[in-house]
This record gives structure tokens, sequence and C-alpha cells, in this order.
């Protein structure tokens, strides 16, 4: 009769706490996972407990601990008399782990509160994501303009180490005013990608791409590229400036400057024409047959020519071909780094030309123009081109503009030694404005980097 209740019992526990409690079991034992560094933290809590009780029984001879014993014994005798071992031992044993559980739950509980006032997500959760994406690859992203950016907010949420390299090369609207007014390199694609791998920081990160719509002066200003001059000044550099406006957005990951020197494009046309200016080679309508910058071998921040001898994965592009990604190649140090790394290394081609830079280029032109801008030398071994045509919209609205999607001429990529990656990674907004999603692409290249990479 008495096991017959026990088992009645013990299924009407289960049947009533099926539901919530199997959730919640579940999120307590993930606190037992590997990596997090919460088991030994807890038993080191014990035993200290364990020790400050023992040595308050010791400085009072042991009498505590003689009557708390005599009290159990008491305690354990009565309930014997009432019931057999084989019921109270259980039933003492359940209460015992019901208190437990509830102790811990409600104290975790008040850490989270704490820790994220304002989130729905279960503190465990946190830390368990806190450590994948810290233990991800270390990717480095070379590029500029907002195909940089689109880029990195992909990726944040595979890899909190990422470290994105950016051109200063910038000569255009907010970024090229400041340039001239206050002498300090052009903050704008800097800004872009500080935003893009802001964490959860939503207001500040609204406030940080703010752009001023009046004001003397002001009019065609965003906060952050304002914010970022007046840290450069404060700070000294602009490096400097980057990190301390990453602690404030808490960025995931680190945005570098690829020069700290004042670097001007300049571009030969087909025409025999040579324009100076990242702004102004769009403008001029030619075709490009050489680009260079002023001064000609401008040095590398060291900060990001470690990341690229550190990295794991090394990413080119998407962006301007010109004005974008060829400026930061043409820093000796920077293309030599990544030459010499043996880490696998992607090229983002474009979607669509690009009228003023690449109109009536192919993935193949592409490659060649960034080859020949770096000594012709490989630093990329594969490709990633997009597989399916924009809309009949779309290619309406950018054939209006001149500009067509990029054919992909396999036997000339062939003939340059890389490998193609086909994948559908386009997002198409309702304008017929055609740009890479960032999920879809960042989930491409981490495929590609799990096949590929050497265990570095």
């Amino acid at each position: 009769m008495s096991i017959g209740f026990l088992n009645r019992l013990l299924k009407a526990l289960q049947k009533q706490s099926r539901g919530l409690n199997s959730y919640r079991l579940n999120q307590w034992f993930k606190w037992l996972s590997p990596g997090l560094a919460i088991k030994r933290w807890l038993l080191i809590s014990l035993g200290g407990v364990l020790l400050a009780i023992l040595g308050l029984a010791i400085s009072v001879k042991l009498t505590p601990i003689f009557w708390a014993i005599e009290l159990l014994r008491s305690f354990l005798a009565v309930i014997a008399e009432i019931l057999p071992h084989y019921i109270s031992g259980p039933l003492v044993l359940l209460a015992g782990l019901l208190l437990l559980v509830w102790g811990q739950t409600r104290t975790v509980g008040s850490i989270t509160q704490v820790l994220r006032p304002d989130s729905e997500e279960e503190l465990i959760d946190v830390l368990m994501a806190h450590r994948r994406l810290y233990r991800g690859p270390k990717i480095v992203v070379i590029g500029g303009g907002t195909g940089l950016s689109t880029l990195l907010r992909g990726l944040k949420t595979y890899s909190a180490n990422i470290t994105a390299i950016v051109t200063v090369a910038d000569d255009g609207g907010s970024s090229g005013r400041l340039r001239q007014e206050f002498g300090v390199l052009p903050p704008g694609d800097i800004r872009n990608c500080l935003a893009a791998l802001a964490n959860e920081e939503k207001l500040l990160t609204e406030l940080f791409q703010y752009r001023f719509k009046a004001g003397d002066g002001l009019t065609g200003h965003s906060f952050g590229n304002l914010f970022l001059t007046a840290m450069s000044d404060i700070t000294g550099d602009l490096e400097q400036a980057v990190a301390a406006s990453s602690q404030v957005l808490a960025v995931q990951g680190q945005v570098l400057p690829a020069t700290l020197s004042n670097v001007t494009l300049w571009a030969e046309l087909e025409d025999g024409r040579r324009v100076e200016g990242e702004s102004s080679i769009p403008e001029a309508g030619g075709k490009i047959v050489k680009i260079g910058c002023i001064p000609p071998h401008p040095p590398a921040l060291p900060a990001a020519i470690k990341a690229i001898k550190d990295a794991d994965y090394i990413i080119i592009g998407p962006g301007s071909l010109y004005t974008s990604i060829i400026p930061n190649l043409l820093i000796p140090e920077i293309a030599d780094a990544i030459a010499k790394s043996a880490a696998p290394r992607i090229y983002i081609c474009n979607i669509m030309t690009q009228p003023g830079e690449t109109q009536g280029y192919t993935v193949g032109d592409h490659i060649q123009a960034i080859d020949t801008a770096c000594g012709n030398r490989q630093l990329f071994d594969a490709v990633l081109v997009h597989k399916k045509s924009p809309s009949p919209a779309s290619l309406i609205r950018y054939a209006q503009q001149n500009s067509h999607p990029v054919f992909l001429d396999r036997e000339n990529v062939t003939l340059l030694g890389r490998r193609i990656v086909l994948a559908n990674v386009l997002h198409e907004d309702e304008t017929g404005y055609v740009r890479h999603n960032p999920q879809k692409l960042a989930r491409v290249l981490l495929r590609w980097y799990s096949g590929n990479h050497h265990g570095k």
C-alpha cells in the first residue's frame, strides 16, 4: 500500500510540473555546461560556507553541532515512527531539492534583474551566446562604404572576434567637409562600421547615425562624424578615437583605419586624364586604367597588420572596387600581410556594376583589377558571386543609370586561379534597390570557411 501511494504521489508531481518545470530544468542543466566557469565557483563557495560553519563550531567547542545533531536525530526518529523509511526518505529528499531549486532560481532571477532589467532573455542563454561568439573565428574584413557595414551586421551573429579594416580615402559628403575644415581623417565609413557592430545599443546607435537637417554649418553632418572628429582631437589620432567610441557603443569586435596617413586617391583614365580625389573618380566618367594614392606608400596601422597575421579568415569586400576596396590594398604592408596569410581568403564581388568605376566589368575584370593594383599578386583564393539575377523592375531601374548585373565569366575566373562560390545573397527592397543580404551573406561565408579552414 505504501509503495503504491508513493508511486501515485511521484506520478502526480511529475504530471503537474511537466510543462513549466521541464523548461526550467533544462535551463538549470545549462549552468553545468563546460566552459562557463560556473561550477568551480559554486564548489568554492560551498567549500567556504562549510569551512565558515566548521570554524564557528570549533570556536564554541562544537556545542552547536552536538545539539544540531541531537535535534536532527530526534526529528528523524519522529518521522520514522510516523512514516516508513522508504516513504519519509524520498519525501525529505524531495523537500530539500525543492528548497534548493527555489532558492537558486530566486538568486539567478535577482542577478538577471540587475544585469539585464529590460530583457526577457534568460541569463544562462546570454552567457552561452557570449561564450559561443567569443570562441568564433578571428575574422578580418577589408573594405569600406555601405557594403562593408552590411556584411558586418551579418557576421557579428557568428563571432565577436571581428576586425574591420576601413579605407580612409573618402573626401566627399560630411567626411570630406570635416577633412577639409579640420584636417582629420574621414570618419564616415568607420562610423558606419561602428554602428553595424554595436551590441544592442539601439538609442546610441541611432544617435551616432543621426544626420543634422538644419543649422549653420551642421546641415549634412552626422553626429557620429562630429563625435569622432572631436575624439580625434582629444585623443590625438583616429585610432584612439575609434577605440573610445567602441566602448561607448559596446562594439562587438574592433574597427581600424587602414592607415593614419592623409591619403588622396588618384586615377589615370583611358583617355589620358588624371583625376584626384575619391569622390571625383566616379564622376569623371572614364574607364580607369591605373589607380594609386598620395603619398604612394602610406604606412599601415600596426594593429591592422597584427589582425591580418592573427586572422583565421580574411574577407575582402563587398564595396566600390576602386574607391572602397583597392585603397586599402594600395598600402603595401596590408597587401603583403594578406599575401603571406595561410588563412582562407575570399573576395565578395558586387552584384551590380558601378557607373564611373566598373561599367561593363565582369567578375574576372574585378579580380584582375585587384591583382593589378597589388603588383599582380593573388590576395584571395575564391570569389563569392550572387547566383540569381535581380527582378525585371530592378534591372530597368539600374539600366536607367547605366548599371547592370556583373556577368560571371567562368573561364576567365578559372584562368585567374580563383574558385567560384555561387550563392543567393541578394536583398531587394520595395524601390528596386539591390544590395547584399547581411544574414544570407554571413551564413554562406561561414559555411565556406568551415569547409576550407586549416585549423590555425
